[in-house]
């Protein structure tokens, strides 16, 4: 079992990571041992209705506490890359939200640090283990729709109104939203070579807890990407977008289209077009009840099991790059140069649950 010692406990643990620690509990796999948040009010309500004792000697004294052997980090996100090194250092297995650090240089360190630790390190999003994602991902490495060129992704909202930080420096639509295009999009093209963007603020004053803010960090974006040999995707992102109907992800191949429907951290099923056949299939949903927080299960299976996680720490430090690079090439109008790589997903460890169920339901699969 193991032991979860959390960081953070806003909007992002009170929803779905304190409901995914719930199921990991009653199946015996985690026990919640320590929880800090450094407002006193918070930290004490939910010790109090999770029954946790209350940990008051702040984040570091919690990481080196002998009762946890995992840490979460789910803080704003300026402390990310600070807090995520001290527990590797620790010995700790972790996970981190997106993203993994605000500048380079952290996640640099952080980066360094998983190479030796003991512990796993885990990044957000976790996008790349949803059901959907890893058939589409089947899909175009087994070539279903050709060789793959092109792609669009978008996702964004009106924007958050309950935490000022959103919209100060280490926040920003880039870092809570792009990332999730990003991170979906290099799983399917591989490493970025190139970035040009157009970065700014849209609405330069926010209604945040029912004050007005001035708004500090970019509210908007477009972003293409250049994966070298001619094959280039966009991604479209912002606290600007009050609604929409279009494919979260769209891949483009030289025979043939894939569309993931919803959102990539919220998948509705797929749509997929082969010249060969000539219709558009529909690929509805397999696992509507899938949870964005899912890497926190990840984590635990592959300590439990001494296998690899799906996706590596490097696959979040190339999208933090990218990011930076995005905001770079807007403010000085030019094209950035990437220059990390990261190793393809590797799914071949993971347990084949689910896959023999979707494609007797899905005749149309292609082995």
């Amino acid at each position: 079992m193991l032991r979860l010692g959390v960081l953070g406990l806003g909007s992002v643990f009170w929803g779905p990571y304190r409901s995914l620690i719930e199921r990991l509990s009653h199946e015996g796999l985690v026990e919640l041992t320590a929880v800090y948040d450094p407002d006193p009010a918070t930290l004490a309500a939910v010790s109090k209705l999770l029954g946790v004792p209350r940990h008051d000697g702040g984040e570091v004294e919690l990481i080196a506490r002998a009762d946890v052997d995992c840490v979460l980090v789910l803080t704003s996100m300026n402390p990310h890359g600070r807090l995520a090194l001290a527990a590797l250092e620790a010995g700790k297995h972790v996970l981190v939200e997106k993203p993994m650090a605000t500048s380079l240089a952290e996640a640099q360190a952080l980066l360094d640090a998983s190479r030796t630790s003991p512990g796993l390190l885990v990044c957000a999003p976790h996008i790349v283990l949803s059901e959907t994602y890893r058939e589409l991902h089947r899909r175009v490495a087994a070539g279903t729709i050709g060789e793959l060129v092109l792609a669009r992704a978008r996702y964004g909202w009106a924007g958050p109104a309950w935490a000022e930080w959103f919209y100060r420096g280490g926040g920003g639509a880039l870092f809570d939203l792009g990332v999730y295009n990003l991170t979906s999009l290099c799983g399917f093209f591989g490493s970025v070579r190139r970035v040009t963007a157009l970065v700014g603020t849209a609405i330069p004053e926010r209604v945040v807890e029912g004050r007005t803010i001035t708004v500090e960090v970019e509210d908007n974006a477009h972003v293409l990407l250049d994966f070298g040999g001619s094959r280039f995707a966009s991604v479209t992102t912002g606290f600007t977008m009050q609604k929409y109907r279009s494919p979260a992800i769209e891949l483009y191949g030289t025979s043939g289209v894939l569309q993931l429907m919803g959102d990539d951290w919220a998948p509705e099923g797929f749509e997929q077009w082969r010249n060969e056949a000539g219709v558009w299939e529909i690929v509805p949903e397999t696992d509507p009840a899938w949870p964005w927080t899912s890497g926190l299960r990840h984590l635990v299976e592959c300590v439990a099991a001494g296998r690899p996680t799906v996706s590596r720490p490097e696959h979040a430090f190339h999208a933090l790059e990218v990011m930076l690079a995005a905001k770079r090439s807007a403010a000085e109008g030019r094209v950035i140069e990437i220059e990390s790589e990261f190793p393809p997903l590797d799914y071949s460890s993971l347990p084949a649950k689910g896959d023999d169920e979707r494609r007797k339901h899905d005749p149309r699969t292609l082995v």
